[in-house]
């Protein structure tokens, strides 16, 4: 069992293109020329913390492989010596830090995958058309708006357990929002059938299920990510970058007897993972938890405190990190339907290359890190040992 990470097949929901595009541009500014940076990728680095009172330019008009809030969160870490340059410049310096990220066989699947997605919007006639924006008094069940509007740790420990290290659970969907999401699926899926076009699963594993964004639901889950779990996350998850998430891929799995079955033990391919169970009527499924592990690390033991299982309640919310490796027990009956958003941060996937001590979530990093720690204090407490005895003896 390998959990690299490196084939999409031991992820639950791979993305052939992840979702850090935007628009159909060929990468040329409108009215606004790429010239050279005045400063180079190679001698500049990200900033540690954001500028926070700098205010980033709008990225919006231009056409690019990426995201324009990708760009606009990117711009407060860049170093001060850039945020007077012009914006084609820090363009040019952000593309190339996130193209890293992007190889050239992955952008032309990103294209094709967008022409894919706009044939798709073009046609489609979605059912409920609110759930398309974010209406929080109908999305969010009360108890977590207050909590998000409080935006503070106590206000998110109120409603939230932590059954296990780093594994938070908390009541987040109205259960209208649910059904109405989940007719929404059945509609699309009934659309794909009848105009026999094939639509794209979100992994190679899952046989069922979809890719949210691919049917227009980007926005909403935009606005998610950016004003509901980036303020959880930046409290919880601040070491894997959770105050700079950014981009996400978000799409809907099934299992049942007709459908899915299980999953295999993996991690995503994220910083941090939204899984909400919509529902329906089942039994098994179970969530299974086996530590944190950097890539490493990530093919090591776990350890009895590590193990934890999680029964999915509909409605409810799981939130953990990326690499928090995990998978899913077989449905023994009934049909399990679940949201999952993958939540991810391009400052921190740019910043780790270069500064130290990223893996300090990593489990097996820190026993490492402690034991070093022990045999020096051993270490040292038998040198003392000894210089006392030799005292002793003269």
């Amino acid at each position: 069992m390998s959990l690299d990470g490196g084939s999409g097949d031991r992820r639950e929901g791979q993305s052939p293109a992840g979702n850090a595009v935007a628009g159909g541009g060929n990468g040329v500014l409108p009215g606004d020329s790429i010239r050279p940076a005045a400063v180079s990728v190679s001698n500049q680095r990200l900033r540690l913390n954001p500028n926070k009172e700098h205010k980033p330019e709008s990225y919006d008009d231009l056409q690019l492989e990426f995201s324009p809030s990708i760009f606009s969160s990117l711009e407060r870490y860049l170093p001060p010596s850039m945020l007077g340059l012009p914006r084609a410049d820090k363009v040019k310096f952000m593309r190339e830090i996130l193209l890293k990220y992007l190889p050239q066989g992955e952008r032309n699947r990103v294209q094709k995958h967008r022409e894919y997605r706009q044939k798709i919007i073009s046609s489609y006639q979605p059912l409920h058309r609110e759930l398309y924006t974010m209406h929080p008094g109908t999305t969010f069940v009360p108890s977590f708006l207050k909590a998000v509007s409080d935006n503070t740790e106590e206000s998110f420990r109120s409603i939230m357990s932590e059954p296990s290290p780093g594994i938070f659970t908390f009541e987040i969907l109205h259960p209208r929002f649910c059904e109405l999401l989940l007719l929404e699926v059945e509609n699309f899926e009934k659309w794909v059938n009848n105009a026999k076009f094939r639509i794209m699963r979100p992994n190679t594993m899952n046989r069922y299920g979809a890719v949210l964004d691919d049917f227009g639901l980007e926005t909403m889950l935009d606005k998610l990510v950016d004003g509901f779990i980036r303020p959880i996350s930046k409290v919880f998850f601040p070491e894997v970058g959770g105050a700079t998430l950014d981009s996400h891929h978000g799409f809907i799995v099934e299992y049942g007897n007709d459908r899915d079955v299980d999953l295999g033990f993996h991690v995503d391919d994220s910083e941090v993972t939204l899984n909400v169970c919509l529902g329906k009527q089942f039994s098994g499924g179970e969530l299974f938890f086996r530590g944190t592990r950097c890539d490493k690390h990530v093919n090591t033991g776990s350890h009895s405190e590590e193990i934890f299982d999680y029964s999915h309640v509909p409605g409810q919310a799981v939130l953990h990190r990326g690499r928090h490796r995990h998978g899913a027990r077989a449905t023994t009956s009934g049909h399990r339907i679940n949201l999952l958003l993958w939540c991810r941060s391009s400052v921190f996937r740019e910043m780790k290359k270069y500064q130290k001590d990223f893996s300090s979530w990593c489990g097996e990093c820190s026993r490492e890190k402690k034991e070093r720690q022990r045999f020096s204090v051993a270490a040292t407490k038998l040198e003392l040992l000894r210089k006392e005895e030799g005292e002793s003896t003269t």
